[in-house]
């Protein structure tokens, strides 16, 4: 692609936003070149909001540096800047939610990290190798409210994706599920910085996040519905019950699953060979942040483990393991990707790559 697309970044300052940057430097489709958050960053340079709280492991890129931040509430500074807006602002619900919603009627093509927007009916929520379909909402979405270059896709909330990607892999091979149990132990950068109090999580286990169990058993609803009559219909054949944990792990969110199916069940050997032979469209097409290997099985008795197996394949894969029968539903299996990569920035941007792909961004 000779000329890459421009993008704007709310929320640059964050860790979300760092890590777009991060990972958006040197991108083949897209160029960094807006730059926007609170009130107290705008007018400075991007490198002045920064110092001495760049948080990732690489430098600040240079381009980046020189940049003058925004208000990220002043969607007018953004016109003529930037094509494509990715959104990881730090606001309450509602601000967040009629933010994005003025950015995608001023033309941006909107593609959030943020919750806000994640239950509305024609805002599709994407996991890029489950429900790209989902993307066919956008015709409605823009229809309805009036836009035209505009429109407005959410990437789901974090720790689902350590098993959303290895269920959907046997859905796709005739195996329904019926209902699921599952235990996350989620990072502590899934807090943000500063996160969680150091005394807090040092020898010790958080059973709470607030929200996160009500995401965990809503939003892979939403995933695996269907396109109708302009909206997402949510799968209503699945009940999940989940328990999430704060761990001390920096990053990695991994899952503990036990799945009941529906109908037909899968023999366990079958299970191995149906998720490592397993891609989807961002794999056919591949997009630049697509892993070659969505699903990634181990088979070591002690994997996954975030340290050694977060980072797999651009950090975008899902590790699963511990593959083995289940005593009080059909079988278990343990899931792992990475949180800050594939559950949040990575997540977002390999949606954004399958919506150029598909036309939706001008």
């Amino acid at each position: 692609m000779a000329t890459r697309i421009p993008v704007g970044i709310l929320g640059a300052t964050g860790m979300v936003g760092q890590n777009f940057i991060r990972l958006l430097e040197n991108h083949p489709w897209f160029e960094v070149t807006y730059v926007a958050a609170s009130p107290s960053s705008a007018g400075k340079t991007f490198a002045q909001a920064v110092a001495g709280r760049w948080h990732m492991t690489t430098p600040l890129p240079a381009a980046i540096g020189k940049l003058v931040v925004e208000d990220a509430s002043n969607v007018a500074a953004a016109k003529g800047r930037c094509a494509l807006m990715f959104s990881a602002v730090d606001l309450d619900k509602k601000a967040i939610a009629a933010l994005e919603v003025a950015y995608a009627a001023a033309g941006f093509a909107v593609v959030s990290n943020n919750s806000a927007h994640r239950g509305t009916p024609d805002v599709p929520m994407i996991i890029p190798e489950v429900n790209p379909e989902h993307l066919d909402v956008i015709a409605a979405q823009r229809q309805a409210r009036g836009w035209t270059t505009g429109c407005l896709a959410v990437k789901s909330n974090c720790s689902i994706q350590s098993y959303m990607t290895p269920i959907w892999a046997l859905m796709q091979a005739g195996y329904q599920p019926k209902r699921i149990i599952l235990s996350t132990m989620q990072a502590v950068s899934g807090a943000g910085y500063p996160g969680v109090p150091s005394l807090d999580i040092v020898d010790n286990i958080i059973p709470y996040i607030g929200g996160e169990e009500e995401k965990s058993e809503i939003e892979p609803l939403k995933v695996f519905g269907r396109v109708a009559n302009g909206v997402i219909v949510p799968n209503a054949d699945i009940k999940i019950s989940a328990h999430c944990n704060r761990v001390a792990v920096i990053d990695g969110h991994t899952a503990c699953v036990s799945l009941e199916f529906a109908g037909a069940k899968p023999k366990l050997e079958d299970i191995v060979p149906i998720w490592r032979a397993f891609t989807a469209v961002p794999q056919s097409l591949e997009l630049p942040m697509a892993p070659k290997q969505p699903i990634i099985y181990t088979d070591e008795a002690n994997r996954p483990q975030p340290r050694k197996d977060r980072d797999l394949d651009k950090a975008m894969a899902v590790t699963v393991g511990r593959l083995r029968a289940c005593n009080v539903f059909d079988i278990r299996f343990v899931g792992l990707h990475h949180n800050t990569v594939r559950g949040a920035s990575g997540g977002a941007i390999l949606t954004a790559e399958l919506m150029k792909a598909r036309g939706l961004i001008g």
